[in-house]
């Protein structure tokens, strides 16, 4: 089973869109979150994204598609990456997705048993989802 790792630099927001995503994948897909700073916040921490990604990959041993907010999330993700050991960096994708849809589509994907490249192609395909048709 492939899992899902949520970054936001709100811890808020991160715990709804979790929730959110638990709804629409049950409890098969494991999803883990790192939002806010130690301190509570807004920003993001490495090694809370290191944190998350270690749990999350010890329950989808098909990997993880991590999604995330804002492009500087993508900084403390690879300082993150930088932590893990090499085939749990291999088990990783990133995804540059909309986090929201992203991660709903995903999810679906993932709690129906797809393999890692096909919940990927999921979220990618969210980036139409949110275009409003032009007259």
């Amino acid at each position: 089973m492939v899992g899902l790792v949520l970054i936001s630099h709100s811890g808020t927001l991160v715990a709804g869109l979790r929730e959110m995503v638990m709804q629409v994948a049950g409890d098969e897909v494991a999803v883990g979150t790192a939002g806010g700073t130690d301190d509570g916040r807004l920003g993001t921490s490495a090694p809370r994204i290191a944190d998350a990604l270690r749990s999350t990959l010890d329950a989808s041993p098909e990997g993880v598609l991590v999604l995330f907010d804002l492009g500087s999330a993508a900084l403390s993700l690879e300082l993150a990456l930088e932590d893990l050991d090499p085939g749990d960096r291999d088990r990783t994708r990133i995804s540059e997705a909309p986090l929201v849809e992203g991660a709903v589509l995903a999810a679906v994907q993932a709690s129906v048993g797809a393999s890692l490249v096909e919940v990927e192609a999921a979220a990618a395909a969210a980036s139409t989802m949110t275009k409003l048709p032009r007259e």
